[in-house]
């Protein structure tokens, strides 16, 4: 018996290792495509915001929702424009009433880049999925898009379960197996 289970070991392992490779990569391709694909909204946003005022549009004609979207509620997307200095003009959305500030090195690299995409936490319990476009033209400044990970960090919590579940359904089958065939 003893015997039989090494030998069995020795061909599951392999598998199991395989196995967990697999589903890691699974987890993973799918996890950055569901945060990835968070930002999608915000890069068209702040890219055609950032065209706009390039062009001399008038800032607040660029932020359109008719009252300020609480960050730490709504799903909702907002827009907020910076000078070029850093200091937020105008706002769809607030954060306990006021225009959050933004993390450090944030504009620097998007003066740099033209662009930055982040995860940005302004307090705890809120998690926004960030696009910052630099303009410059007729005004020069930055256009920050963003919106609220909940609902994605909902799906991703779902995927752990259902990935973590799957894996050991696998490997617990794949070890019977090994077991059973292995002679």
């Amino acid at each position: 018996m003893a015997k039989r289970l090494i030998k069995s070991l020795k061909y599951w392992l392999p598998i199991g290792f395989i196995t967990t490779c697999l589903i890691g990569l699974i987890y993973l391709s799918v996890q950055q495509d569901l945060r990835i694909g968070a930002n999608d909204p915000q890069i068209q946003m702040s890219e055609d915001a950032a065209t706009n005022l390039s062009q001399g549009v008038p800032i607040q004609s660029v932020i359109t929702t008719p009252s300020k979207i609480d960050l730490s509620k709504s799903l909702a997307p907002f827009l907020i424009v910076y000078d070029d200095s850093g200091n937020p003009i105008a706002s769809s959305g607030e954060l306990d009433n006021q225009t959050p500030k933004l993390p450090k090195g944030v504009l620097d690299f998007a003066r740099s880049n033209k662009q930055d995409k982040f995860t940005w936490q302004p307090e705890n319990g809120v998690r926004v999925a960030a696009v910052i476009t630099r303009f410059e033209g007729y005004q020069k400044g930055f256009v920050l898009s963003g919106r609220s990970l909940r609902e994605v960090e909902k799906r991703e919590s779902q995927l752990s379960v259902n990935t973590f579940a799957a894996w050991v359904v696998t490997m617990v089958g794949s070890l019977l197996l090994s077991f059973i065939f292995v002679i």
